[in-house]
C-alpha cells in the first residue's frame, strides 16, 4: 500500500530524548519495524505508519507525550483530557482558547496562545488568526522538531475538530532554516519562514467561528489511532497539493505499467487551467514534478520494504521505461540503490519474502 514517507532525521529526533535518558533504542525501533541501520543514512525514509508506531513506543517508554524533548514531561493522557475539554465547545475559537488554558495549567510545558489580527492590519485584507508557541524552544535539544510537531498537531487537530481542512496563510519558526527546510512547505501546505520573532501558524480568522462537529465517541476513535491520524496528514476539504498527490497515487494503483498523467491532465480533472494549477501549487510550496517524484519515491519505498515485488516489475509499475532510469531516480531520492535498500528491510520482514534482489 502506497503512503507518505518520513525522512530519517525525524526518526533520529524522536529518539533523541530516549537516548539522553540512557534507554536502549533498538527494542523501540524493532517494535516499529524500523531497521536501526537506516538511522545513519541521511536520505533514508520510512513509512508514516511505522513512524507513528515509533512515536507511540517512545511515549510509552518515556511516559511523556512530548517524547522527553520538552522542558518538563507531559504525562500520558494529558492530550486525551484536553480533547475532552474541546469536543464539547460550540466552535473552534472556543475550543482553542480552552485548549490553551488547559495546557497552561501544567508548568514547564510549551506556552501557547491564540490571537486575532484585525482586517485593517492584515496583509491579506481579511482578519487573520494565529496559533502561537510563546516558549523559546531553541535552547532545548531537538527544539526545532518539537516546535514543528506542536504546530503540525494543533493545525491538524483544529481541522479534525471542524471536519474541514484549514488552509494556512503561512507558518513561522524562530530557529534558522534547517538542512531539510524544503520539506516544511509540504508539511504545512503554505509558505514557511525561518528566523522569525515567534513560532506561529496563521490562518483566516473566519475559521474560529466554524462549529465543532466531533463528539466524545469520535475522540475515542481518534485517540485509538493517534498519533497516526494526526501525523499522516489526513485532510478535511484538502489542499490542491493533496488532491494532485491523491490523483497520482491512484494512477499508480491501476493494473499494469503506470502512466502518470501530465500536469495539464490533472488540471483538467480539477477544473482549473494548467497555469492556475502551477500557481496554486507554488503558493503551497511545491510543484507538479516534486509531487510526482514524491509519489513515485514513496511507492517504491513501500514496495521494497514489503519485499514481495521484483525490482524490474516495480520499475515498470512506476512508469519507468527501463531499470537503469529507476535506479538513477531511486539513488537521487534516497542516496542508495533499490537492491541495497531491500537488503536492509525493517525487522520482521522474512528473507524469503524478498524476491528479485538486484543492485
Amino acid at each position: 500500500m502506497t503512503g507518505p514517507t518520513i525522512a530519517a532525521h525525524h526518526v533520529r529526533a524522536v529518539l533523541s530524548g530516549v537516548r539522553r535518558a540512557g534507554m536502549d533504542i533498538v527494542p523501540l525501533l524493532q517494535a516499529a519495524r524500523i531497521a536501526p541501520s537506516l538511522l545513519g543514512d541521511e536520505r533514508a525514509r520510512i513509512g508514516a505508519d511505522r513512524f507513528a508506531r515509533l512515536v507511540k513506543e517512545v511515549q510509552r517508554a518515556t511516559g511523556d507525550e512530548f517524547l522527553g524533548l520538552g522542558p518538563l514531561p507531559s504525562r500520558r493522557g494529558t492530550f486525551a483530557m484536553m480533547g475532552l475539554a474541546c469536543v464539547s465547545c460550540p466552535d473552534l475559537g472556543t475550543a482553542l482558547e480552552r485548549a490553551v488554558r488547559f495546557y497552561g495549567l501544567f508548568p514547564g510545558g510549551p506556552e501557547m496562545a491564540v490571537a486575532v489580527e484585525s482586517a485593517a492590519g492584515s496583509v491579506a485584507g481579511t482578519a487573520a488568526a494565529e496559533f502561537m508557541v510563546r516558549t523559546d524552544l531553541r535552547p532545548y535539544p531537538e527544539g526545532t522538531f518539537l516546535a514543528e510537531s506542536v504546530l503540525i498537531i494543533w493545525h491538524r487537530l483544529s481541522s479534525w475538530l471542524i471536519g474541514r481542512h484549514i488552509p494556512l496563510r503561512h507558518a513561522c519558526f524562530t530557529h534558522p532554516a534547517p538542512a531539510h527546510a524544503h520539506e516544511y512547505a509540504l508539511l504545512f501546505g503554505c509558505p514557511v519562514r525561518f528566523g522569525a520573532p515567534r513560532t506561529t501558524a496563521v490562518f483566516d480568522a473566519r475559521w474560529l467561528a466554524a462549529p465543532v462537529v466531533r463528539d466524545e465517541a469520535a475522540l475515542t476513535a481518534l485517540l485509538r489511532r493517534a498519533p497516526a491520524d494526526l501525523l499522516s496528514r489526513r485532510e478535511y476539504g484538502t489542499t490542491v497539493t493533496e488532491r494532485v498527490r491523491r490523483t497520482l497515487a491512484l494512477a499508480l494503483r491501476a493494473s499494469g505499467p503506470a502512466r502518470l498523467p501530465e500536469a495539464a491532465e490533472v488540471a483538467a480533472r480539477l477544473a482549473v487551467s494548467p497555469a492556475t494549477l502551477r500557481r496554486r501549487l507554488h503558493e503551497e510550496g511545491t510543484s507538479y514534478q516534486r509531487l510526482k517524484d514524491a509519489v513515485r519515491r514513496d511507492a517504491a519505498i513501500s514496495s521494497l520494504t514489503a519485499g514481495r515485488e521484483p525490482i524490474a516489475e516495480l520499475a515498470a509499475r512506476l512508469g519507468f521505461s527501463e531499470d537503469t532510469a529507476f535506479h538513477r531516480a531511486f539513488r537521487r531520492w534516497t542516496g542508495t540503490t533499490p537492491g541495497a535498500y531491500r537488503l536492509h528491510p525493517p525487522p520482521g520482514v522474512p528473507a524469503g519474502a524478498r524476491p528479485g534482489q538486484q543492485s
